[in-house]
């Protein structure tokens, strides 16, 4: 072999060695990485605004009820106090019922059980149960999006919008997965497409994702709502959205209605005080406490629904009846918390 050849040959098998050993091309990999998953579309805030979808139309048709009563029970019981008062048996036993409903299949469970990876369970040394381990949030969030549960693919757009549980950072790829919950109904991904909108000045795409969310008893669209109304001086309107925001959950609602009738008017001009004296507002320190022991409750418990709040708690100029407190106006929630 003559000197050229064997420096070809020693020049190809350098080559060969160096690309097997070199690690994966990275602007190969970056792409891979962040190509859009199948199924998912770029979010455009200039595109028409996404149609009005439900969680619940995407829930399954039938629940088993025995594994379905066990998840609820356990929920009601970490909602029922402020979770570092929350005994080690209490924190255990919430795991454990959790656990055994999102084995058994039920999404509201597996959802749960995802926030409890997420967040950990038990904040002090003496209830502790669980850390944060982002990864099986994440993964349970897979399962959730592949099976259609709009809250998956909400969870899976916030796991890329900050980079955790093996999801990496990809500002689109959240961006597309908030649009498919939203267009699946998640009425969190609706409200933060609401958000998007209003950061790009579509006002109507912003109301338009306020309403979606509205609609589905969302408590947080019930208070942006009313909020507009009362800056657009709509005091009406407000009113009543205020007080179905309470209904579905809403603290803010509760304090807003909470702050008006301990002062009796929201703006001090003298014109606004009149709209609100002509729709019979004023001082009213017995409705002003009672929105206040509502507003602690759902600072303990958001999942709460108060159904009976137009009977126990009317706006003016309906006259307030007895009431024995906070449990008068609790309802049952037939279909679980709001999103699962």
């Amino acid at each position: 072999m003559s000197k050229l050849n064997r420096w070809l040959l020693c020049g190809g098998l350098f080559f060969l060695l160096l690309v097997a050993n070199f690690p994966t091309f990275p602007f190969l990999e970056n792409r891979t990485m962040h190509a859009m998953p199948p199924g998912l579309s770029p979010f455009n805030v200039d595109a028409p605004i996404p149609p009005c979808g439900r969680w619940k139309d995407n829930m399954p048709s039938t629940r088993d009820a025995a594994v379905y009563q066990r998840y609820i029970a356990a929920r009601k019981l970490w909602r029922s106090k402020i979770e570092w008062q929350l005994t080690l048996q209490e924190a255990q036993s919430i795991f454990a019922d959790v656990s055994f409903a999102a084995e058994r299949g039920d999404w509201g469970a597996k959802a749960l059980l995802a926030y409890f990876y997420l967040n950990g369970l038990g904040p002090m040394p003496s209830n502790h149960v669980v850390g944060q381990e982002a990864s099986k949030a994440v993964a349970i969030a897979q399962q959730a999006a592949a099976a259609g549960q709009p809250w998956g693919y909400f969870d899976l757009g916030v796991a890329h919008q900050h980079g955790y549980g093996g999801a990496y950072f990809d500002s689109d790829i959240a961006w597309a997965y908030y649009l498919t919950a939203a267009r699946l109904g998640s009425p969190d991904a609706q409200m933060a497409l609401a958000e998007a909108y209003s950061d790009a000045g579509r006002s109507d795409g912003e109301a338009a994702m306020w309403q979606c969310a509205f609609l589905q008893g969302h408590g947080a669209a019930a208070y942006r709502l009313a909020m507009r109304a009362r800056v657009q001086k709509q005091y009406r309107e407000a009113l009543a959205t205020f007080q179905t925001g309470v209904k579905y959950g809403s603290k803010h609602c509760a304090d807003a209605l909470h702050l008006l009738f301990a002062e009796g008017y929201w703006n001090s001009s003298k014109p606004d005080i009149q709209v609100l004296t002509a729709l019979g507002i004023a001082v009213d320190p017995e409705r002003s406490a009672r929105y206040e022991v509502i507003s602690e409750a759902l600072k303990v418990n958001p999942d709460l629904k108060l159904g009976g709040l137009d009977e126990f708690l009317p706006l003016p100029p309906a006259k307030l009846p007895a009431w024995r407190g906070i449990a008068d106006v609790i309802t049952p929630e037939q279909d679980g918390p709001p999103t699962y």
